[in-house]
């Protein structure tokens, strides 16, 4: 098992983009226009089986698993999967060759807690028949699987006259919609019964192994849930369901991990005539959701094609914001950032009070959490489509920033804590961690949805949880007050020592195991003090140009916030306090010889050149700290193939550094974000050719990227082999504004 990524750390699984955000200075824009028109889709003889928008399948969902692990030893689900609204569980599609599959969707995939399971192969699988024989779904031929905006949908031709579609879609944050609508194409009326069955699949070890059970329901079947604590793997606390109930009467069977489920009645089609069975599949985690969902179950069953139709107005609303300003060879590469992100979006449930977006469904370590770092990322993207969802995604961290007056840790008031999950400390939360905070990009996030929502009341609710949170940096961790912050660890039971706080600060940069942070090159940590002598923290011994390069960044930030609020001396007061950051790094952090931004040592002022050049020495392009006489010099730098212009540019460390490993993490790999603020930043100081073709030999060399493979977490800069977590939320919602204006 790797270990838990509280903040990226160190998760080394394999698997075989100007980023026009937002300058320093932006103005404000409009929201995007949602002007879309409906594209009726047809299949097998013009079954209407939803809008595609011209974007059918532009990630491959199409797979089945084999055991209810959601994937191979390394944590990693094969399967893409699609949710909506924020639900809890995830389907696919089954190849279209694959009889097995037949009748139903993959999956679900549910998350216990913090934990993506398979609950079956296929739970819901209908069967039909007539005069006592079972319909060969193939009859006709091979089936048509399509995923497509909102909805999974398949079609069967059956022969004979006969044909199938289903489809799935979301009806709310807990349920899920299927419909089968049998048609009656031929010249004579026909009776058929209806049934349907699957079979769990059970976790093959204990305790989890003894968590599901099913059980007949009045309209359908359920699986209830025992309660299990197994921490790392499994997490539920017995009042778990997940139920399937059907609009007709019907009558239920179960027999051990099976049932089967079929229709009281028998129904006539005439010809030319249909009849649409419907179905709900709802995932709850308290009693009170199952009786909140129970009730909109109904209603819900009781007009299906309302519901249909709300899906496909949002979803035409979604794909109109992420296709605004991309040209038409790009747009489906839009519209996969924009289905992963959705589908990696999880509802308030748990600890968590809000709705936010997982970083991956597709690992299990990135399922069942919201990271900081991520979130003031994600939600700059997710505003091109729905700024009500990026609001609250940056609620849901905002939520536990570390309030005045905490008995845990009264220290860290103002403090924004790494990750946070549907299970905090007090319910035995191991994946929650308040080790260590992350890069402060907040400020920046709110406004960039602020430019997009134009809501004044959001702003003003973060603005003063965003000023603690400035001044929580330059409380706890600058060691020497001299105006250049470190990254650190805090006061925690889980940094007891010197090495756990060396990783937690390591942690709180976001780039774990970059060579800066290796504690062979001499980095260590130096505790901080109160007033009084009491340690309320730890600095790493050098301070990061990164970190104080994103606070200049978000001290303008908050200016503009402030100006925008009416509170003039606030903004007058954070302009001065960015002027003075950026005039400190400007002059300490940039090192003449070599043309390039470093840390630099906590006692001395000495920048550490030794440890090579680093991506993180860029981001003063993207906040404007850099002179343009040191703009010029970075420039060349990012320019040279045997620096950062390897064949997919903009690696996280330079080709020339004796650390660069292109296969390792932070040492090598070209991550999404980083480049995107590079190339933001060549653009900010005028070298917008330059940034052009980066960016076309960054998406032309990336595997996968225009076909329908996943988003990564980052990839090979001398390769573009994929590396680490599928359906990455960041990677996708960067590439949003990247590929808007090229």
């Amino acid at each position: 098992m790797s270990l838990r990524p509280h903040s990226r750390a160190l998760a080394t699984v394999t698997l075989a983009l100007t980023v026009a955000i937002t300058s320093l200075q932006p103005t404000a824009a409009a929201p995007p226009r949602h002007t879309a028109s409906p594209n009726d889709a047809h299949a097998h003889g013009h079954d209407r089986i939803g809008t595609s928008h011209g974007y059918d399948d532009v990630l491959d969902l199409r797979g089945s698993p084999t055991a209810a692990l959601p994937g191979d030893a390394k944590d990693i689900n094969p399967v893409n999967v699609f949710s909506d609204q924020g639900a809890w569980h995830a389907y696919a599609l089954s190849a279209s060759h694959a009889p097995g599959g037949y009748g139903g969707f993959t999956g679900p995939l549910y998350v216990a807690q913090e934990y993506p399971w398979w609950l079956s192969s296929s739970f819901t699988r209908i069967r039909l028949s007539e005069h006592g024989r079972t319909l060969d779904l193939a009859g006709g031929g091979e089936p048509h699987f399509t995923s497509r905006p909102g909805a999974l949908v398949q079609a069967y031709d059956l022969g004979d006259g006969l044909r199938l579609t289903l489809d799935l879609r979301y009806a709310t944050h807990r349920t899920a919609l299927v419909r089968a609508m049998v048609r009656n194409t031929g010249r004579i009326p026909r009776t058929f019964g209806a049934d349907w069955s699957g079979r769990l699949l059970r976790p093959a070890e204990a305790p989890m192994r003894q968590a599901p059970s099913l059980a007949v329901a009045s309209r359908g079947v359920a699986v209830d849930f025992a309660k299990v604590r197994a921490a790392d793997d499994f997490l539920t606390d017995g009042t778990e369901r997940f139920e399937v109930r059907h609009a007709d009467p019907v009558r239920t069977t179960v027999t051990g991990d099976s049932y089967r489920t079929e229709l009281a009645a028998p129904f006539t089609l005439a010809p030319g005539t249909e009849r649409s069975l419907a179905w709900t599949e709802s995932y709850t985690f308290t009693q009170a959701e199952r009786r909140a969902e129970a009730d909109g179950a109904r209603r819900v069953l009781t007009a299906p094609e309302r519901t249909v139709q709300a899906v496909e107005i949002r979803w035409r609303r979604y794909v109109s914001g992420v296709t605004a300003g991309v040209p038409a060879g790009r747009r489906r590469l839009a519209v996969k950032a924009l289905e992963t992100l959705v589908t990696n979006w999880r509802s308030a449930a748990g600890s968590l009070a809000h709705d936010g977006i997982t970083p991956s469904l597709s690992y299990k370590w990135f399922a069942g959490g919201f990271w900081a770092w991520d979130t003031w990322k994600q939600a700059a993207g997710t505003a091109r489509f729905d700024t009500k969802l990026a609001e609250s995604q940056i609620r849901s961290v905002l939520d536990h920033q570390i309030r005045p007056g905490s008995t845990t840790r009264p220290q860290d008031a103002g403090m924004i804590p790494d990750a946070v999950f549907y299970n905090d400390p007090r319910r035995g939360g191991t994946n929650w961690n308040e080790r260590n905070s992350k890069p402060p990009l907040g400020a920046w996030s709110v406004w960039q949805v602020y430019r997009r929502s134009r809501n004044k009341e959001f702003l003003r609710e973060a603005y003063p949880k965003l000023a603690a949170y400035e001044a929580w940096w330059y409380r706890n961790r600058d060691h020497d007050h001299n105006g250049l912050a470190e990254y650190g660890a805090t006061v925690d039971p889980a940094n007891g020592s010197a090495e756990q706080q060396r990783q937690a600060a390591a942690w709180e940069s976001g780039m774990d195991n970059a060579p800066r942070f290796d504690a062979a090159s001499g980095t260590t940590v130096v505790p901080n003090r109160d007033g009084s002598g009491k340690v309320t923290g730890y600095s790493l011994n050098q301070e990061s140009v990164d970190l104080n390069a994103y606070l200049a960044a978000d001290q303008q930030y908050l200016g503009l916030i402030a100006g925008e609020l009416g509170e003039r001396a606030d903004a007058t007061a954070w302009r001065a306090k960015a002027a003075a950051t950026t005039k400190l790094v400007r002059r300490r952090m940039y090192d003449p010889a070599t043309g390039w931004f470093y840390d630099t040592a906590l006692a001395t002022g000495t920048r550490l050149t030794g440890r090579g050049r680093g991506i993180e020495g860029a981001i003063p392009l993207w906040t404007g700290v850099a002179t343009r006489a040191q703009a010029g010099a970075l420039r060349e730098r990012i320019l040279d193939p045997a620096e950062f212009a390897t064949p997919v540019p903009l690696p996280s460390v330079s080709r020339s550094s004796p650390y660069f490993a292109p296969r390792q993490y932070w040492r090598g790999p070209v991550w999404l974000d980083q480049a995107c603020f590079v190339l933001a930043g060549l653009r900010r100081y005028g070298f917008g050719r330059d940034a052009d073709a980066l960016t076309e030999r960054l998406i032309g060399n990336v595997a996968g990227l225009p076909g329908r493979a996943p988003l990564m977490e980052n990839y090979e800069p001398l390769t573009g082999a994929p590396l680490n977590s599928p359906n990455f939320s960041w990677s996708a919602a960067l590439l949003l504004p990247l590929i808007a204006h090229h």
